[in-house]
């Protein structure tokens, strides 16, 4: 993990574009993230700059105005990375890079890219972002020398782009050639090891990155999956046998998903979305205390939809209830209704209470809930367990010892 003086070494300014599909007010939220990703890379953000234009410029991005008071700005206050939240094409790359010398030009997708280089602990988690990374660079190979070749470490150049800067066409597509081929036989096993365990219920924790699933799996399954208060802690994906009553079931904590998920991260990270088309059971985590949980719950579905996962049966899982705050509004306040004065107990009753899945408010910091929880996890997976085993189901009866008032 970075310390704080590499934080303070790599300052960065953040980039985004005002359009007439994105409102100012959703570019801020974009924008939040966008920081909280740098953070998680290394970086500390010196400055946002916002450009308002009717769609984005073919040539810099931004407009060649914008992009000159940028390069002005970065130069006399020494800063030496750009972030645009969008992903550039590789001519916007280029011509940024000739505007801009002597300063590293990274979009959203090469910035998560560079996170997922950090995380990734295992050789298979290793060689599903080697294979992202080749697949962004390729069509800007030629683009991204010219002025990444002058650049010594830091966000941005791990993995691939650090070793690799005089590599022809030729051999990237051979290394990419090799890296699916390895990805194929990883796959094949993987797929058998889910094969073997058996006719168990297979459940998976679902939701946006940094929502609070690592932790929701260590305190059901009592397990020590790493967890920690940064986007994507854990990519590799972590399988938990896990007993609640006295019926066991299989549990895995799968990658969070984020807007704007890049493309080449979905193809190289398969295996792991095989582990959510294939289950039996989702439990979608919410961070009910993000001020936009809502466009989070609406991304993740998203992503379930275009993995063909969206019509398996749910639990949703309201998490951080710990940290939810509001502003209450005074009698005589009239100032309009907003997201910052609605109460948890008013949130309860918009369209949660009208949800199609069983709904439960939770703290898996503190696991406040968690017999609630628990009871509708067992029923649900119980439920899958009758259809698949009609004959056996006399053999289970619920009992939590945590709270008997529960137990059936």
């Amino acid at each position: 993990m970075l310390d704080k003086k590499e934080h303070q070494y790599e300052k960065a300014v953040l980039v985004g574009l005002v359009t007439q599909n994105q409102s100012e007010e959703k570019l801020d939220e974009y924008l939040d993230e966008l920081e909280f990703l740098a953070l998680t890379a290394g970086a500390s953000v010196d400055k946002r700059f916002i450009q308002k234009l009717t769609q984005q410029d073919p040539k810099t991005f931004i407009g060649s105005g914008k992009a000159q008071e940028i390069k002005e700005y970065v130069k006399s206050n020494n800063i030496g990375t750009v972030i645009f939240d969008d992903e550039l094409s590789p001519s916007q790359l280029k011509n940024l890079g000739k505007e801009m010398e002597d300063v590293k030009i990274l979009d959203r997708t090469n910035l998560i890219l560079d996170i997922f280089a950090q995380r990734a602990q295992t050789s298979y988690a290793r060689t599903q972002v080697e294979l992202a990374q080749y697949q962004y660079l390729l069509p800007r190979l030629s683009k991204m020398w010219s002025h990444l070749d002058k650049q010594k470490g830091g966000i941005g150049m791990r993995g691939p782009g650090e070793t690799e800067i005089e590599t022809d066409r030729r051999i990237i597509r051979d290394r990419i050639t090799l890296l699916k081929e390895k990805l194929k036989t990883i796959d094949k096993q993987m797929a058998t090891q889910r094969q073997n365990r058996g006719k168990m219920v297979r459940v998976a924790l679902v939701g946006y990155t940094n929502v609070g699933k690592s932790t929701l799996m260590n305190a059901i399954s009592k397990s020590d999956v790493f967890a920690e208060d940064k986007l994507f802690a854990t990519l590799d994906t972590t399988v938990r046998k896990v007993v609640i009553g006295n019926l066991p079931f299989l549990l895995t904590d799968t990658v969070g998903f984020i807007r704007k998920l890049p493309t080449q991260l979905v193809e190289s990270f398969k295996s792991t979305l095989d582990e959510v088309r294939e289950a039996d059971l989702l439990i979608h985590v919410v961070d009910i205390s993000h001020e936009s949980f809502e466009d989070q719950v609406n991304s993740v579905n998203q992503t379930l939809m275009e993995i063909n996962a969206h019509q398996k049966p749910m639990i949703m899982v309201f998490n951080k209830i710990d940290a939810f705050a509001y502003e209450k509004k005074e009698e005589d306040d009239l100032t309009p209704e907003s997201r910052k004065n609605i109460s948890l107990e008013e949130w309860m009753k918009t369209w949660m209470s009208k949800s199609q899945y069983p709904t439960v408010f939770i703290s898996a910091l503190n696991k406040e809930n968690f017999p609630e929880m628990k009871k509708m996890i067992y029923d649900e997976v119980l439920k899958i367990h009758i259809a698949r085993f009609p004959y056996n189901d006399f053999l289970f009866e619920y009992h939590d010892e945590e709270n008997e008032n529960l137990t059936e």
